[in-house]
């Protein structure tokens, strides 16, 4: 399933098996229908009706169940035909409507009462999911249209193809306590992943410093402040007490990638390293039990590992074979590394003036900003006061424009739509074609939200009739921050890469044309969902494009050449 392909961890809870390996919405017919343009009347969550409070999840789950259990009985009575395909693509968008909304809701919803009821729908359709993906009556249906030669478009052959093999990948075709064994697993698996990402959001670590000098002034706004007691000596005969202040580091992602980054002072790096990469505690036993159910899980599917059962269906069929691409790859791109490696560590022993110095993982971020500054004049806040965020997004538009011909336009958003008063909502409008698609930007940083930038898949394309398409519908999930003192958000020029990135996959999914939404953009074998992001990412260092919009928040100044050869000569790497 790619529910998300974001740059950091993915926050992916189930196998990717039959049913729940695309997710999308319902027929257009039924009050399932995400209303894309609204008419300014109340709504639900991304549109969908049910959804206009926490309880609304789960009336949602329960319709899904009751027409998927309509479509799974009318599946079963069908001669071989491109029917089947069709109606199973259809319990799959029915099903993983439920699933998409749930996710997006459990990572950016402000009202726990809301992240609460999307957690309990999510778990419950997935264990409804892995009563589809072992109904023995779809899979001889599949099998039907896959052999008696009644497809009759290439997309439908291949649909059927992968339906059947997702069926046999949760273990269909063993003997009935060995699929007993492999249900049970798959779902202690998905119990296991959620916990580990909660823990993750619920108990990142974290350290105290003092004194408050440990910590630079222009990140301090970012802390906690906290306080302890403290004596010191006025004289020999006289004490006086004080409260010492100090800072609350949460070692959360993003709250350690500026530590790392902006303190000077390397045992406070140090601390924050290793508490971050160190927290929560209880992940440890939790990994412990998913390495073993994975590995039991790979065994009964007659594999040798986890790893092996897990990458069989994709281009690079073995871990052998991806174990010798990344050898290989390390050759090459080991002189480099060992490159610069040895150009940061020379830089800290002459820096510290300590010939035999070492460098340790907190020093890289920290020492490389410092060799930027020093020797390519390249200050972030420099580099930053370039890329305000909506000259960014309108810099994106016009590439969109240019490249495809269609222009993202905002919408209003219905009243109870959005989850949060930053979202926004636009369409990609193509003057031709019509609306393609649509999109929703939550980009600003907040509490309690998903810490990385990720892409989800609210509703996939699938041709619905000779006349109707249903169309995308994606949302885009960052965590951009304003600096002290302004309102709005200023990106350095890797969180313009990771933009762009996410675009990339959010064209993927809007550009997108297929009869099935288990094939729609970023629903393709894993090996290839994140080609285009990364070729979009190239266009964030080409000069003939960031020139169109990249200019300085106050003056206006379009962004040096000199500059971006700069930083193209010394890549970023915070």
């Amino acid at each position: 399933m790619q529910t998300l392909n974001g740059r950091n961890e993915s926050i992916v809870f189930f196998s990717k098996h039959l049913l729940f390996r695309n997710f999308s919405t319902f027929q257009k017919n039924n009050f399932f229908t995400s209303i894309a343009r609204n008419n300014g009347e109340e709504t639900g969550l991304y549109g969908f009706e049910l959804l206009k409070s926490p309880k609304g999840f789960q009336r949602f789950v329960d319709e899904a169940i009751k027409r998927s259990s309509e479509l799974v009985s009318y599946v079963s009575n069908l001669p071989s035909s491109m029917e089947i395909i069709r109606a199973m693509d259809e319990i799959s968008d029915t099903v993983c409507s439920v699933v998409d909304s749930a996710e997006l809701c459990r990572n950016t919803h402000p009202d726990r009462e809301f992240v609460e009821e999307a957690t309990k729908a999510s778990m419950r359709i997935n264990e409804y999911l892995h009563f589809l993906n072992t109904n023995h009556s779809l899979y001889n249906a599949v099998l039907k249209a896959e052999h008696n030669g009644a497809m009759q478009t290439d997309e439908s052959q291949k649909a059927a193809h992968s339906l059947r093999v997702d069926f046999e990948k949760g273990g269909i075709h063993l003997s009935a306590d060995k699929l007993h064994r492999v249900n049970e697993l798959n779902i202690d698996i998905a119990h296991l992943c959620r916990e580990f990402s909660e823990n993750m959001i619920t108990d990142p670590g974290f350290v105290d410093i003092f004194p408050e000098s440990g910590i630079p002034k222009h990140i301090q706004h970012l802390l906690k402040p906290i306080y302890r007691s403290c004596t010191s000596k006025e004289s020999h005969s006289r004490r006086k007490h004080n409260k010492e202040r100090g800072f609350r580091i949460t070692t959360d992602s993003k709250m350690l990638s500026s530590v790392l980054q902006w303190v000077s002072d390397d045992e406070v790096r140090k601390q924050s390293y290793i508490q971050g990469n160190s927290s929560p505690r209880a992940n440890i036993d939790i990994l412990d039990k998913l390495i073993a159910a994975r590995h039991e899980l790979g065994q009964i599917m007659g594999h040798k590992s986890f790893a092996d059962f897990s990458i069989h269906p994709n281009l690079a069929s073995s871990p052998e074979v991806v174990k010798s691409f990344l050898l290989e790859l390390s050759k090459i791109v080991r002189p480099k590394a060992d490159q610069e490696f040895n150009a940061i560590r020379d830089f800290k022993r002459k820096k510290y003036n300590q010939p035999y110095e070492g460098l340790e993982p907190w020093d890289e971020t920290y020492l490389t900003g410092m060799m930027k500054s020093s020797a390519y004049d390249l200050e972030s806040s420099v580099i930053s006061s370039y890329f305000p965020l909506s000259q960014c997004l309108e810099g994106l538009n016009a590439m969109v424009q240019s490249l495809f011909g269609a222009t993202f336009c905002s919408i209003p958003l219905a009243p109870g739509e959005s989850w949060h008063e930053d979202v926004l909502k636009m369409a990609l409008h193509h003057p031709e074609e019509g609306d393609l698609g649509y999109l929703y930007l939550d980009l600003h940083s907040r509490k309690g939200k998903y810490p990385g930038c990720a892409h989800f898949a609210i509703k996939g394309g699938r041709r619905i009739s000779a006349t109707e398409y249903q169309l995308p519908i994606v949302a885009l999930v960052c965590n951009f921050s304003a600096p002290p003192g302004s309102s709005t958000a200023r990106l350095n020029h890797c969180e313009l890469e990771t933009l762009f990135h996410e675009f990339g996959h959010a064209l993927h999914s809007l550009l997108s044309r297929t009869d099935y939404q288990h094939f729609s953009g970023t629903r393709v074998v894993i090996d290839l969902a994140e080609i285009p992001s990364n070729l979009f990412e190239y266009y964030a260092w080409d000069y003939r494009v960031l020139k169109t919009f990249a200019k300085h928040y106050l003056t206006g100044e379009v962004i040096p050449e000199k500059l971006v050869e700069s930083m193209k000569d010394f890549l970023c790497s915070d």
